[in-house]
């Protein structure tokens, strides 16, 4: 009897002990489209977003909201059978949202703790992150503003840096919402390249210290993976082969060039939602014993998460991200953006 319990109990120990050397880890960007409290923020403009505001948003409205968003992120972490370890996060007003978010039923279990900062947007949107304690351990935390040079007093969303370690291998997440292409795509690059050259700055100077850091550059960019800003500003490369020291890869170019999309303007899909690792991460002579795994698409390293409960099914923006509204009239849809992630491991 004691022989047939050896035999049982031990392929099960080295089946764990190996789950356990393939430890992954999952890190997600979703810009969740204008996901405002219910109460008006004197400092900012934000009325649109109140009861009495023209979108009428109410409790009841806010909370259809914040049950989808749960939804979503729940959606990855049930694909992956995990939680992401990180989570970046765009068009959110405050702390309150974030803790609502944190605190729903299907979130709750991952325990997720916030790093958000308010900045000097207008309207009050920001970014954030959110982060499993028991993965990722803090050690600090910035915010700072693209320095445009042609209009030294720009206010816009804050770029985030977070930073601490994963396995005892120091990282950095940087959460971005780049400027909008109001005016045009060509007009308003210079704000989008301002961006890229502040947080690669930032990011260069953390390499510069630290050799061995794992760098992970995440957010709506409102740019493709081909444009200025990111293919030559950031300089994050294409292919993992162009990566040099010190570089960037850009795992969501290669999704966008096979057609792959994140949002839908004029018939046609974007993929201004990024996810870009430096070459620790991708190469390994670069330090780090993680790296970002491919996807079972063997040649692409990004995953987009869509669903078809996220996508509006009839009418004119059919195929597209299901979104809140469209004008004022509430959609009781997901956002405008779809949710973006890769998988970091050994």
């Amino acid at each position: 009897m004691m022989r047939k319990l050896i035999l049982i109990v031990v392929p099960l120990l080295v089946f764990f002990s190996l789950r356990a050397e393939e430890k992954s880890y999952i890190v997600t960007f979703y810009n969740v489209e204008n996901f405002f409290d219910i109460y008006d923020d004197p400092s900012t403009r934000d009325e649109e977003f109140t009861p009495d505001g023209p979108k009428e948003w109410t409790q009841a409205k806010y909370d259809r909201k914040m049950a989808n968003i749960s939804q979503v992120l729940f959606g990855i972490a049930a694909s992956n059978k995990d939680y992401p370890a990180v989570i970046g996060l765009s068009e959110v007003e405050n702390r309150r949202v974030l803790e609502d978010l944190v605190s729903t039923e299907k979130l709750q279990p991952a325990r997720y703790q916030i790093v958000h900062y308010d900045s000097p947007e207008p309207r009050g949107i920001d970014v954030a992150l959110l982060y499993r304690p028991d993965v990722f351990k803090i050690e600090w935390s910035d915010a700072f503003q693209p320095v445009i040079p042609e209009i030294p007093d720009f206010k816009t969303r804050d770029i985030l840096a977070v930073c601490g370690t994963i396995e005892g291998e120091k990282f950095c997440f940087f959460v971005n919402h780049w400027s909008s292409r109001r005016g045009g795509s060509a007009a308003s690059e210079y704000l989008r390249v301002g961006c890229a050259e502040t947080v690669r700055r930032y990011a260069d100077s953390l390499q510069s210290v630290y050799p061995d850091i794992n760098i992970v550059i995440m957010g709506d960019m409102n740019d493709d993976p081909y444009n200025k800003s990111l293919s030559e500003t950031l300089g994050a490369r294409r292919e993992i082969s162009e990566v040099e020291p010190g570089g960037y890869f850009n795992p969501f170019w290669n999704m966008y060039k096979a057609g792959y999309g994140t949002l839908g303007y004029q018939d046609a899909w974007n993929l201004f939602d990024n996810i870009i690792v430096n070459y620790n991460l991708v190469k390994e002579d670069g330090g780090s014993t993680l790296h970002i795994l491919p996807s079972e698409h063997k040649n692409l390293y990004g995953r987009i998460f869509k669903r078809s409960y996220m996508i509006q099914q009839k009418g004119r923006y059919k195929n597209y991200p299901l979104r809140s509204f469209s004008g004022n009239s509430f959609l009781g849809g997901y956002s405008d953006h779809l949710p973006v992630y890769i998988v970091i491991g050994k």
